[in-house]
């Protein structure tokens, strides 16, 4: 197997993350989707990345997806529960997890813009929804160490991604004056050898 990742990509570690709790092998193709001679197109028509080249040739793309048929290869230790209603639970806070991501994203864009052709107007609306995605995972988490008794898992890894996806690309806002449950949380993901490993780096992002 083979995952084609961007260096800051949120969406794209946490796949690296589970590859490397569960101790898979797999090679690591690093692409810039920005740059026009990317290769990311012939394995996502969508241009996105990070994509899973398995070894047959057939590729599963989207962060989602990729997690899920890790799972499906019963690799220890799991990383979604079993349980319904905690897998519903984590898998809602994926989706919040991986909509502050998207906002940081298109905030990241819109700061590429020439400064004329820049919308402080949408810049602000998705800070607004970074904020509320941040409260809502402290509200979740609340004194608890993990999300669910289920302890580490998809919640705890996309929510890190996530937070450390602000600091690394939008560290105007300081997520952790109003989220210290979340502190303790990151605290205790980002040393695990998964996240060290994995850290965000930069890539060239053109001019808009």
């Amino acid at each position: 197997m083979k995952l084609i990742i961007a260096r800051p990509s949120p969406y794209a570690r946490k796949a690296r993350v589970a590859l490397q709790e569960k101790k898979i092998d797999c090679e690591i193709v690093v692409e810039n989707p920005w740059l026009p001679q990317t290769r990311i197109n012939d394995a996502n028509p969508l241009g996105k990345v990070p994509a899973l080249v398995l070894d047959d040739g057939s590729v599963i793309h989207d962060s989602k997806v990729i997690f899920e048929y890790l799972e499906t290869l019963e690799t220890p230790p799991p990383l979604i529960p079993a349980d319904a209603s905690a897998r519903i639970t984590h898998k809602q806070i994926e989706a919040i997890a991986d909509g502050i991501c998207d906002a940081v994203v298109l905030i990241a864009l819109e700061g590429a813009r020439a400064e004329d052709k820049r919308s402080e107007d949408w810049i602000e609306r998705q800070h607004k929804k970074i904020v509320a995605g941040v409260g809502e995972l402290e509200r979740l988490l609340g004194q608890r160490e993990w999300f669910t008794d289920f302890g580490f898992g998809l919640a705890e890894i996309a929510s890190v991604c996530a937070l450390e996806y602000i600091d690394f690309r939008y560290p105007r806002f300081q997520w952790r004056d109003s989220a210290p449950g979340l502190i303790g949380l990151q605290e205790r993901v980002s040393a695990r050898p998964s996240f060290v490993a994995t850290v965000p780096a930069p890539q060239v992002l053109p001019a808009l």
